[in-house]
């Protein structure tokens, strides 16, 4: 069941409460400026080195401890910090920066009551801070899977342009029964009968499959349950500005059907499916083993049409 638990999109609570003292921040190298906008939010500015203002890509991770390069407490794979450098190459500011709930694991202050909305808000401030910034002559936001969505939710006025990347169309509780069907079948049954009982009742669901715990059990529901009220191809019907929808075909965690609901709730939208891409922005093979080494080895170059097809869009 490991192979499985690991491809699922796991909520942002469901791992170790088991803590590490935060580093001091790295040397300030030429554009790479170290900025904290609060204590939830601690990033890195890619700057390019240029006088004129230029275009700023605003970076939101995937679900789980996620830090501002990619990574989990288990996986490295340097998915952001790889895009963000090849951004800064085509003159392209970025900001990537440690989800809230790896700040706070690092830093030993790690709480159990983060809901889905409170990544929400730390987009806005994100937002609002580089809003009146003169360096940047334009404002994109970037989310990779619940980034997506998260990203979606953090859209105002000083934003120019919305990209998803493996975003899903449908809401989370949907997506997990997809998820678990097509790689434990018979055990999505089960999910979606606790599911059902969640969105019916007020209180917890108590009793859950032992494979199912860290996914729905108790401690995670009331974090489920602040994310299944969205439905993001609902959300995205009302977006005005210009959107760029991402989906590789070798990603196994959000299908390529979930970008092409983006896209038909939103017709005006780009959709571009990234043949041989996975769902860490990787270009990998048709051997599962070998594709699944993308999650542990930073060494895997991104799928180049993703970089074009990004450069491509703020550039426009």
């Amino acid at each position: 069941m490991n192979k499985f638990v690991l491809l699922l999109l796991l909520p942002a609570l469901a791992f170790s409460q088991n803590a590490f003292k935060m580093n001091k921040p790295a040397a300030q190298a030429a554009g790479t400026i170290e900025l904290n906008i609060n204590k939830n939010i601690n990033g890195t500015l890619l700057l390019p080195e240029t006088d004129a203002p230029i275009p700023l890509v605003i970076l939101f991770t995937g679900s789980g401890p996620n830090d501002r390069n990619g990574n989990s407490m288990m996986t490295r794979n340097d998915s952001h910090k790889q895009l963000a450098v090849a951004l800064d190459s085509a003159g392209i500011a970025t900001y990537r920066f440690d989800k809230r709930t790896f700040t706070m694991l690092k830093e030993q202050r790690m709480k159990d009551d983060v809901m889905f909305d409170d990544f929400v808000i730390d987009a806005k401030a994100i937002v609002a801070h580089f809003s009146q910034d003169r360096r940047f002559s334009s404002i994109y936001l970037a989310g990779h899977s619940q980034g997506s969505l998260v990203a979606l939710l953090a859209l105002d006025e000083n934003v120019d342009g919305f990209i998803s990347i493996a975003g899903a169309a449908d809401e989370i509780d949907s997506i997990v029964i997809q998820q678990i069907a097509a790689q434990a079948p018979g055990l999505d049954k089960e999910a979606t009968k606790v599911f059902k009982q969640m969105r019916a009742q007020d209180s917890l669901v108590t009793k859950v499959n032992p494979f199912l715990v860290s996914i729905v059990g108790p401690e995670i529901q009331p974090f489920m349950e602040s994310w299944m009220v969205y439905n993001p191809k609902e959300l995205i019907k009302d977006v005005k500005i210009p959107v760029l929808i991402l989906n590789g075909t070798r990603d196994r965690q959000v299908g390529t059907d979930q970008a092409e609901k983006l896209h038909a709730a939103l017709p005006t939208s780009k959709l571009v499916i990234i043949e041989g891409m996975d769902h860490l922005f990787k270009k990998v093979g048709t051997d599962d083993i070998e594709a699944a080494k993308s999650y542990t080895n930073p060494n895997f170059p991104l799928h180049p049409e993703l970089v074009t097809s990004i450069i491509a869009f703020v550039k426009q």
